[in-house]
């Protein structure tokens, strides 16, 4: 066993607690369909997170702490990814905004850009987008200096 085995990284804690996130988001309605799972399967497998993690967050979402990414390109990989579980059904929804309002807030989105943050990041998502699309929308709505 190495000692980066023991000593977990601040990056993979990231990982797992937005991992976690995640999750919570997919058991809003109680329960997780088969399109949310295989979603679930790919990003563990980007976010390397292992069947043993994957179980244990699936298990109990809320012992995985959310870690706040450090740059804006993570806030925004962040923020896709929990807007993408949210709308896999594209169906947007009062709750649901009010859910994405809260996320943005809680990446570190600024307060006067949310609304307008989470109107681009729905509207986006109601098409078929990728991450380096979402990215430059975003980017668009909230323009501030981007440091990686």
């Amino acid at each position: 066993m190495s000692i980066s085995d023991l000593y977990p990284t601040r990056l993979h804690e990231q990982n797992k607690g937005h991992f976690a996130s995640i999750v919570k988001l997919a058991l809003l309605d109680h329960r997780i369909n088969d399109a949310e799972f295989k979603l679930l399967e790919r990003l563990a497998s980007r976010l390397d997170i292992t069947k043993s993690e994957f179980d244990a967050i699936l298990k109990n979402p809320a012992n995985f702490e959310a870690i706040s990414p450090d740059s804006y390109d993570e806030r925004l990989e962040r923020l896709y990814d929990l807007t993408k579980m949210l709308f896999l059904d594209r169906n947007p929804t009062i709750d649901k905004t009010t859910t994405m309002d809260k996320i943005a807030l809680g990446l570190g989105f600024p307060v006067e850009n949310v609304r307008q943050i989470v109107k681009e990041a729905i509207r986006f998502f109601l098409k078929e987008p990728d991450i380096e699309d979402f990215k430059n929308v975003i980017k668009k709505v909230n323009p501030i200096k981007h440091t990686s």
